[in-house]
């Protein structure tokens, strides 16, 4: 603008020096002309210096822009890989949770058909056994297993380990039922009361007369009745796990016992929770 305004100037005053007269009135018309052109050039340049100003700040801003579009960039992709990582976890415990799931129910089937089965083989032994029941024969059902608890008085004569006749009349009936139910394990428990044993010759104690009374039922349900040996347990519990502590003839009568323990056979469950 500065040079357009110096060759209008050198134009002017060529022009002034070219012409003899000028009459008044071009002249003010002129130096008019001249003053319009200077304050606009003053006020363009003013303009210029501003709209360079403006775009120092746009450009400022932009560089701003940028890095805050770069930095929320870096947290999209932070939070995309993070949300990918967490979806892919997501679905790996969703396809655990349901095996885990089928696993449940395929347990909860088996515990089921177990019970129903504990259920039927109770009621199948108090039918078969229902004439011995006032002679101190019970059955029951005790953490998913059948128990038949026979007092030492239905089994056999007062410290002996010899099963009289109507004690093998009961196993008699026993053993027909298992025979029948081949997945079932047995497992005989002899029970002795805390009074001491004395003067029964082989007999020691009370953990002698316990398992020896366990292995006559055995060996009777096994060698007579055909029970197979490979489902049976004989053990001895001596005194320590009476139904009933107290002091009394009654509850020493109840912890003089024979409990024959029926379980299903657990193999479909065992291999189950293991595999």
């Amino acid at each position: 603008m500065k040079i357009k305004y110096c060759l209008l100037a050198a134009a002017l005053l060529l022009t002034l020096h070219s012409c003899v007269v000028m009459s008044p009135k071009k002249y003010k018309a002129l130096v008019a002309q001249r003053d319009s052109l200077s304050s606009r050039t003053v006020t363009l340049e003013e303009e210029v210096y501003n709209l360079k100003k403006e775009i120092a700040g746009l450009k400022a801003d932009t560089a701003n822009l940028n890095r805050d579009l770069a930095r929320l960039n870096d947290n999209y992709n932070k939070l995309n890989n993070t949300y990918s990582a967490t979806s892919s976890k997501v679905n790996q415990l969703s396809a655990d949770l349901q095996k885990r799931e089928a696993r449940l129910k395929e347990v909860e089937d088996i515990l089921r058909k177990r019970d129903e089965a504990t259920n039927a083989l109770r009621d199948k032994l108090q039918k078969a056994l229902l004439g011995f029941q006032q002679s101190g024969l019970s059955v029951d059902i005790r953490n998913g297993k059948v128990y038949v608890s026979l007092t030492d008085k239905l089994l056999f004569p007062s410290g002996s380990i010899v099963i009289d006749d109507r004690g093998k009349m009961a196993l008699q009936q026993l053993a027909a039922v298992l025979n029948k139910e081949p997945d079932i394990n047995i497992a005989v428990e002899g029970h002795t009361d805390n009074k001491k044993v004395i003067n029964l010759g082989q007999i020691k104690d009370n953990w002698d007369l316990s398992v020896l009374r366990a292995t006559s039922v055995t060996r009777y349900l096994t060698d007579v009745e055909n029970v197979d040996p490979h489902r049976l347990t004989a053990t001895g519990k001596g005194e320590y796990q009476p139904i009933d502590p107290s002091d009394t003839n009654e509850a020493r009568s109840k912890n003089r016992r024979i409990e024959i323990v029926l379980s299903p056979k657990l193999d479909e469950l065992y291999n189950l929770i293991t595999k």
